[in-house]
């Protein structure tokens, strides 16, 4: 069964290191398509916050001139 030269010599070495390969690049790409919203400043998160509704004018405003002030 196992005596047909796949297995007595070295080609399942083969399968290991492509196998291997294939899992660095799948788990060194993966984390790199979400950081995209990484990139967003602070001001585009606050006004994506006002947006959904979680804060409401008064605070973003007060937020924004902090925001503004820290930039300055």
């Amino acid at each position: 069964m196992f005596y047909n030269h796949h297995f007595i010599g070295m080609h399942w070495i083969w399968w290991l290191i492509v196998v291997g390969i294939t899992l660095l690049l799948v788990f060194n790409i993966i984390p790199y398509r979400s950081r995209r919203d990484l990139n967003d400043d602070a001001l585009d998160i606050l006004k994506k916050r006002f947006a959904r509704g979680e804060i409401e004018k008064e605070e973003f405003e007060e937020r924004k001139q902090i925001i503004k002030n820290n930039t300055d």
